[in-house]
């Protein structure tokens, strides 16, 4: 039996789209790893529920709260059919000491938290919502975009995730996503949005901010 297979039959669990893994406030005995499916991670606010990241294969999450001993800090929704180990205090410590792999990933991963900390507070920071939208999508497709056969990113959010996470109502949202649809930088499907050139569409963003800078917006 792989190695892989082995800590399924050991800690694995399956579960489908619409399952709350955890919701914020909640005790945390346990943390996930994601093998499969996608998970979003959510956080109340005055405004609403506010998508702070949709989760892929190799993700963990869930780890906050067994070591620093606090509630949890968001809710984890299963949004694609998704098989996980689920790991208490001691076995994720025991891990961590016996693997030093385990433990520089979490390093690198606590450590990628803090920038995309950063990130999201520069985006709620921008008033216009062309800015907020484009600097959305563009983090998302940096952290959990897949790539296409004709090199363009799929990035699986909804219109209402990506709204939650930027700060705007899907109304707004649309407005921006209908300039974007009509200059062919971004598709809106089913599965989510796909960027058809990420470069592009950073570009796109200096322009109208040399625009607005120069008040020819």
């Amino acid at each position: 039996m792989a190695e892989g297979d082995n800590l399924f039959a050991r800690f694995g669990k399956t579960c489908p789209a619409g399952t709350v893994l955890f919701r914020e406030g909640d005790e945390g005995a346990t943390m996930y790893v994601l093998q499969s499916g996608r998970v979003r991670i959510s956080k109340g606010s005055q405004d609403g529920t506010k998508t702070l990241a949709v989760l892929g294969p190799g993700e963990f999450f869930g780890e906050m709260a067994i070591l620093n001993r606090k509630p949890r800090t968001a809710t984890a929704e299963v949004v694609e059919a998704a098989r996980l180990l689920v790991l208490d205090a001691k076995t994720f410590e025991a891990m961590v000491l016996s693997n030093v792999e385990i433990a520089v990933r979490l390093i690198k991963k606590l450590a990628r938290r803090l920038d995309n900390a950063d990130t999201l507070i520069e985006i709620l920071m921008h008033r216009d919502p062309k800015a907020r939208v484009i600097l959305g999508l563009s983090r998302e497709a940096e952290q959990g975009g897949i790539e296409q056969d004709d090199g363009s990113v799929l990035v699986p959010l909804t219109r209402d995730d990506l709204a939650a996470q930027v700060g705007l109502t899907p109304e707004e949202v649309a407005d921006v996503l209908s300039r974007l649809t009509r200059l062919r930088m971004v598709e809106e499907t089913p599965e989510g949005f796909v960027i058809q050139d990420v470069l592009r569409l950073s570009e796109f963003l200096e322009f109208l901010e040399m625009r607005e800078k120069f008040g020819d917006a």
